[in-house]
C-alpha cells in the first residue's frame, strides 16, 4: 500500500486514478509549513481581549449616543424654532408645521452620529449647524 506513485504512469492513462492513488498523490505533492509555536504571552493576551471590549470603545460609543441624543435634540429643536419664525403661516399653523419637520430633522442628525468616523466629528457635525441656527434665531428675534 505504501508504493511511490509513478506520475508518468498516471499522466498516460487519465480517468484510470484509483482513489487511494490520488491521496498518496496529493500526499506527495503537498507541502506543509511547520506550525509556528505559540508562545504564552500571545495566548494570555488573546485570550483576555477576546471577551471583552476596550474601554476606549465603550466611551466611544457613548459619546456617539450622547451626542445623539443631546445634539440631534437640539438641532431639531432650533431648527423648528427657526422655521416657526420664518414661515410665512399664522403663528400656530407655523409651530406644528415646524414640530412636525423636526422630526425629520432629527432622523438624520441620529444617523449621523453612527455613520462618522469619530465621535468627535459626530459632536462637530451637529454642534456647528445648531450654533448656526441659534445665531439666526437670536438675530431674528434682536431685529424684530
Amino acid at each position: 500500500m505504501d508504493d511511490p506513485v509513478d506520475v508518468e504512469s498516471l499522466n498516460q492513462q487519465p480517468g484510470r486514478l484509483h482513489l487511494h492513488q490520488a491521496a498518496r498523490l496529493m500526499e506527495a505533492l503537498s507541502v506543509s509549513a511547520p506550525m509556528p509555536e505559540k508562545r504564552r504571552g500571545q495566548v494570555k493576551r488573546n485570550a483576555r481581549r477576546s471577551g471583552a471590549v476596550p474601554v476606549r470603545q465603550r466611551l466611544a460609543v457613548a459619546s456617539r449616543v450622547a451626542a445623539a441624543l443631546i445634539g440631534g435634540y437640539a438641532l431639531s429643536a432650533l431648527s423648528s424654532m427657526c422655521l416657526a419664525q420664518f414661515l410665512p403661516l399664522a403663528r400656530a399653523e407655523a409651530v406644528v408645521l415646524a414640530m412636525t419637520l423636526s422630526f425629520l430633522v432629527y432622523l438624520p442628525a441620529v444617523l449621523w452620529c453612527f455613520a462618522c468616523r469619530t465621535a468627535w466629528r459626530a459632536w462637530f457635525g451637529l454642534l456647528l449647524p445648531s450654533a448656526v441656527l441659534g445665531a439666526v434665531y437670536a438675530s431674528a428675534r434682536w431685529l424684530s
